[in-house]
Parts: C-alpha cells; structure tokens; sequence
C-alpha cells in the first residue's frame, strides 16, 4: 500500500529571498501538473520556470519547479520542490493549494523517515541530518558531515562484521561437543575479540564527551575574588567587549554570559560576581548566583590575581586555577596555576588548550568515529558489556552457548545503532526531534 503524498515548507520561518516547500510520495508529479495547470513533462533534476495557480485560475506565485523520480530522490519516493519567493503568507496559500490537491501535512522528520525506510540512508546517517542543521561550530558541522556521507555507520558495520566471523567461530565449535579443542583456539579467539572488538568500542566510547558536548555545548563559569580579572578574561576570550572592566572591586554583581568557542566545542561563558563577605544585599545576591553557577557549570576557571596573594586560596574544587596579571607579577606563583595575561594576552592560548581537554577534547586519528549522540553511546556500552560478559565464559567448553549469545546480543545493539533489525520503537523518538520539512 503506497503511503500518502505528504508536503511542508522546507524553509525556515520568516521572510527570505527564496522559500521552499518539498513535496513526497506517489502522485508528488500529478500534483505538480495539477498545480501548474499544466501537463507538460518535467525532466528527472532540471529545474523549470513554472507558475502556480490557485483553485479560481489565479497565480499564486512564480518560482522553479524540480522533480525527482523514485528512488532516485531524498526520501526515495517521487518528491517535487518548489523555490517560490519566501514570503510567509505565499508560502501558506501555496502549501494550502497542495492540501487541496490531496497532500497530507508532513510530520517532523517525515521526508527523512521514509529516506531511511526506503533504504538511502541508515539510522545514523538520519540522526545526522539533524546535527548538520543544529551545528554550532565548524568543527561540529564537518563531524556531522562525516556521519551524513555514511563513515560513522561504516566504522559500525566493520565492527559487526568482525563480531559475526567471530561469534561464527564459537558456533561451529558448539556443533562438534565431543571434540577437545585446544585451549590456543579460546586464547587466539580472546585475543582478536579484545584488537578488533574491545579495544576501538572502548576508542570510540571515551571519544563520546567530546562528541556530545560539540553539539550540546558547555558551561563554564568563571570564579574569584573582586578585581582579579574575571571580566577581562570573559572579554579576552570571547573577542568582545562584553562585560563592564573596572578597578572598583564589585562591579559584576550578576552573572554575564557569553557564547564562544575552543577548539570547535560550543561554551557558554559565565562572569561571575566576585566572591567575598559583603554587607551589601544586592553583592550577597550576586555572589549566591556565583557560587550556583560554579556549582551546575560543566567547567570551572578559578582566576587570582598576581599582584594580590589574598586572592589566591579557592574554597571550591575549580577545574583550572588561573594566575591573572603576570605582566605586572611575574614569579612565585603556586605551582598549580596557569599563568596569564587578559590584558596583553599572554597565555591565552595554553589556557583554551587546557579548557578544550577538561571539556573532554582528545585526539584522534580518524574524527568519523567520535560518538556524538547519547543513543548510540548507550548501544555502544551496551554491546560492550555484552563482548566482556561472554568473554567471561569463553574458557569453559560447558557455557560457550552462553558466550555466543552475549555476543550475538552485542551484534543486535550494534544493529540498533543504523536501524538493523526491530528499532520501530526507537523510530518515533528519533524523528519527532525533527523539524517538520525534513
């Protein structure tokens, strides 16, 4: 039974140059012709000067038109768009006019749940999809390119492949119960589970902080006494003149955010109050939210001042210690600090080196198989505990049906992962995370 023909703005909301309204399924081709009065052939991915016309002969709009048959086409189906002019109100009466022609409203993430339903594409290539809208960063966008183009899924498929030659092993051993197998054959099967297995799950596992916080982002809350420099470092670091710099101690009496990046990782930067006893209600406020926001941020910068001894002791369990002001004091700093300068820049680099590895920044030889979203990290945990469980049992001849179902339920997690197997549950979540157009 061929689905409905579904359609939807494509485009974001708001006046624009060009909108777009993409159209799915299998009368996608009619409903243009009926749309455009018109019964000409429109060829496969060229695009035709067309005008629309609502249900009284009157012209709605003028744009381009472009058809792609199946399965040659996003979602694999018969898809028409439309490039129209991006006034919202033209947009509505021509999405209208296709509701009247017998399309369906799209739901979030329709058009790229039928693409994966037909086959072009798998489960993390979808989830993909939405990275690439929702990247902040260069560095988070070129990843999530990597997982579109099919490399993610790939490293996946190679592991699973791996897993099914060795699960097949154990297998052929269970149908030969009388026969000793020697125990080279369970210490060379042990070694090449934990090199082609264990050792690139647990790779790609501890690349998951980084990978999430490239899209999730992180908070950093920066910390200190009056004066040291909080908000010359928020505004050295982040390239504007944010926060108000001043040598009357207390100035920041709330907290100020900034947005920026290191090392590609999203950071939400929070200048602090200066923490010390006031008699003033409005600073005991400020310095109440300062010690909140040090609490729920993901990192946290103590900054000292160099000039100033009083300020080096931190009563909280800070992340990265930062000696401000070296080019006014230059020696006998504890050595746990980081020194810098927010007004010359000095050290500013090492400390955004030193920021990007507390937020879980690490090298890697090939960046396609850093982990980015929580599912798949959970599935990748999952199959992990799996391989170790059944490696538990690989020794004892009595219980390698144990072994080779701990390793064919560590192929299914796996399979989760690109959508192998019964994964309709997990379909819904995924694309109601969509934006409705794609």
């Amino acid at each position: 039974m061929n689905k409905p023909t579904i359609a939807a703005i494509a485009t974001p909301p708001g006046r624009g140059g060009v909108g777009v309204i993409r159209i799915s399924g299998e009368n996608a081709l009619n409903i243009l012709q009926q749309l455009s009065r018109s019964d000409k052939t429109y060829s496969p991915r060229m695009a035709t000067l067309s005008s629309w016309f609502d249900s009284e002969g009157d012209t709605l709009d003028q744009g381009l038109s472009l058809y792609f048959p199946a399965p040659h086409s996003y979602t694999g189906e018969h898809t028409v768009e439309l490039q129209g002019h991006g006034g919202p109100v033209l947009l509505r009466a021509l999405l209208e006019r296709l509701f009247a022609l017998g399309c369906r409203p799209a739901e979030p993430g329709e058009f790229t749940r039928r693409a994966v339903e037909n086959g072009k594409m798998d489960l993390a290539q979808a989830e993909a999809v939405a990275a690439c809208i929702d990247a902040a960063t260069v560095r988070a966008g070129k990843q999530a390119q990597r997982q579109l183009q099919g490399a993610f899924g790939e490293h996946i498929e190679q592991l699973m492949q791996r897993l099914t030659s060795l699960v097949a092993h154990v297998e052929a051993s269970l149908d030969f119960p009388e026969e000793e197998i020697p125990a080279l054959f369970f210490e060379h099967l042990a070694e090449e589970m934990q090199q082609q297995l264990i050792l690139p799950i647990q790779a790609m596992l501890d690349s998951a902080p980084l990978g999430e916080r490239l899209f999730d982002g992180a908070t950093v809350a920066i910390i200190g006494a009056p004066n040291v420099g909080k908000s010359s470092l928020l505004n050295a670091l982040s390239g504007r003149d944010r926060a108000i710099v001043s040598n009357i101690p207390g100035t920041t009496r709330d907290v100020l955010e900034v947005d920026f990046e290191v090392h590609g990782i999203p950071v939400r930067l929070a200048d602090t109050a200066g923490l010390r006893v006031s008699e003033d209600v409005i600073e005991q406020e400020g310095v109440r939210r300062a010690e909140q926001t040090a609490a729920q941020a993901d990192a946290t910068i103590f900054v000292a001042d160099a000039t100033n001894p009083d300020t080096w002791i931190c009563r909280f369990d800070a992340d990265i210690y930062l000696m401000n002001k070296v080019d006014l004091q230059h020696d006998g700093f504890p050595g746990h600090f980081i020194t810098v300068s927010a007004a010359s820049g000095e050290g500013l680099q090492d400390l955004k080196d030193c920021l990007a590895s507390c937020l879980g920044d690490i090298e890697m030889a090939d960046e396609s198989m850093i982990v980015t979203r929580e599912r798949h990290r959970q599935s990748l945990a999952d199959a992990l505990l799996c391989i170790e469980t059944g490696m538990s049992t690989l020794h004892v001849e009595e219980q390698l049906e144990i072994t080779a179902m701990q390793w064919r339920h560590a192929w299914s997690a796996l399979g989760g992962i690109l959508g192998i197997g019964d994964v309709e549950y997990i379909l819904d979540r995924i694309f109601s995370e969509f934006c409705i157009g794609k």
